[in-house]
């Protein structure tokens, strides 16, 4: 158990008050209806509304608090964020891509409505992250920026396009910088984002952006590495999905190519390296760095 008072329990503590705070914003953002297209709605509320860490917008509003932005000034942008994400996990789930009845401890959405309600859920999350920026109360010159961060970080040259990577690789044995890759499209890219639209609420110079990017570029390698070990060592239970689907699916992991000690050998250099990256920041950096050592450690 972690003592109260931990930097790792701090930061606990600060994850899931940021997480109440977005959920918050995203029920009011959320669209509701009562007529034909209600089901529609509810399933997208269902994604999005549901149990998360929030991850991605803790990044973001962090981000923006280590250069004196307050939390309120990056919401927009969090639950942009959020919503991608969420509409991300929702194509993922579905049986055409990795065929998942479990989410976050409870029935996927495509499993809780069914298919097409799934694709369009998803696809209604996508552009609701980028009416919820376009209406953002900042300057033009933010919107336009976090726009073009989101939709860079979604597509062909981000998420998307590890996604399209990912379904190319499975059966096949792909080499480590391949799989690296994939990875920084897939989940590093959002991640990215997220930190970088934090930084840009603050007007970040370019060497601090920079920076930002190395480290997220760590962070979000580090959470994959130890999904990747989760997906051996943990159980359904702990992890709130389905368990061992990377073995079953005969994909390339870090421990399959580097071996479960080579595999957390890579977690300890991502570590150093969001350490270096964060260095100059003092204790403002502290939740990011905090989270960085939970990614590494966390045990679901």
């Amino acid at each position: 158990m972690l003592a109260a008072n931990s930097p790792e329990q701090a930061v606990i503590d600060r994850v899931a008050e940021i997480a109440d705070l977005v959920t918050v914003a995203l029920d009011q953002l959320l669209p509701r209806a009562d007529g034909p297209e209600a089901r529609l709605t509810e399933a997208m509320r269902y994604a999005a509304l549901g149990p998360g860490k929030r991850l991605r917008p803790f990044f973001a509003i962090e981000a923006g608090r280590m250069l004196e932005v307050e939390e309120r000034a990056a919401l927009r942008a969090a639950c942009a964020l959020e919503c991608v994400h969420a509409y991300s996990l929702v194509h993922d789930d579905l049986p055409a891509m990795d065929d998942d009845d479990l989410r976050r401890g409870k029935p996927t959405v495509h499993i809780a409505f069914d298919e097409a309600t799934a694709i369009l859920a998803g696809d209604a999350l996508q552009t609701r992250a980028f009416e919820v920026l376009a209406s953002a109360t900042v300057a033009a010159t933010l919107r336009v920026d976090w726009l073009g961060t989101l939709a860079q970080a979604s597509g062909a040259a981000g998420m998307c396009g590890g996604q399209a990577l990912d379904i190319d690789a499975t059966g096949s044995r792909q080499t480590l910088d391949d799989l690296q890759r994939m990875h920084a499209l897939k989940t590093g890219a959002l991640i990215r984002a997220a930190v970088r639209m934090g930084a840009l609420a603050g007007a970040a110079d370019a060497a601090t952006l920079a920076r930002l990017d190395d480290f997220a570029t760590a962070l979000g390698l580090a959470f994959q590495v130890r999904d990747d070990i989760l997906d051996i060592e943990a159980s359904s239970e702990q992890l709130g999905k389905t368990a061992g689907k990377d073995v079953a699916q005969a994909k390339s992991t870090y421990p399959a190519l580097l071996g479960m000690d080579g595999a957390k050998a890579k977690l300890a250099e991502l570590d150093a390296l969001m350490r270096e990256a964060l260095a100059p920041y003092g204790a403002g950096a502290d939740p990011l760095r905090a989270l960085g050592e939970l990614a590494i450690h966390r045990a679901h």
